[in-house]
């Protein structure tokens, strides 16, 4: 019971390491593919509340570190939580992908008009749907880059043998 709590807690690590690291390097401006990677493949591999436990850290780890805004924790959170929904009632990674990107990319970038309102203090230059292109932008794009890693881990074995951890 304990060795299997060590690897749960040694895999979410290294998936919050990756996000980490990742996300600034393959990022394009207002849009962050690996991070939707990270998070289908987290949301498969773990199911979905560590999947969002990851992202929230990730989202703070971003934060802090790299002065990214507020963005990073509606973007990340409620697709990494759609995204192992979504793998829990389909067990299809496409299903992951899906709830990828409507958390994201929908509720994300909804959501993150009232979050940068309160940031900013202004409302004069953002509308609701401006981050909608570019959240929508990074989740399709990192999903279909998510469903390729996930199809070389399925076949190498790889992802049965992590998810009997979870």
């Amino acid at each position: 019971m304990t060795q299997n709590r060590v690897k749960r807690l040694a895999i979410l690590a290294m998936m919050i390491a990756l996000d980490v690291v990742l996300s600034p390097l393959f990022r394009i401006e207002g849009m962050a593919p690996m991070s939707s990677v990270v998070n289908i493949v987290a949301a498969v591999v773990m199911g979905p509340l560590y999947a969002t436990v990851m992202a929230f850290a990730c989202a703070l780890l971003r934060m802090t570190l790299l002065g990214i805004p507020p963005l990073a924790l509606t973007g990340a959170v409620f697709g990494a939580l759609l995204a192992g929904i979504g793998y829990r009632i389909g067990r299809r990674s496409v299903w992951a992908a899906a709830g990828e990107i409507l958390g994201t990319g929908l509720i994300g970038s909804l959501l993150s008009y009232p979050v940068m309102v309160w940031f900013t203090g202004s409302s004069q230059s953002l509308y609701w749907f401006v981050y909608t292109p570019r959240f929508f932008g990074g989740a399709i794009s990192g999903s279909l880059i998510a469903l390729f890693v996930l199809y070389e881990l399925d076949h190498s074995g790889l992802t049965r043998r992590l998810q009997k951890i979870f």
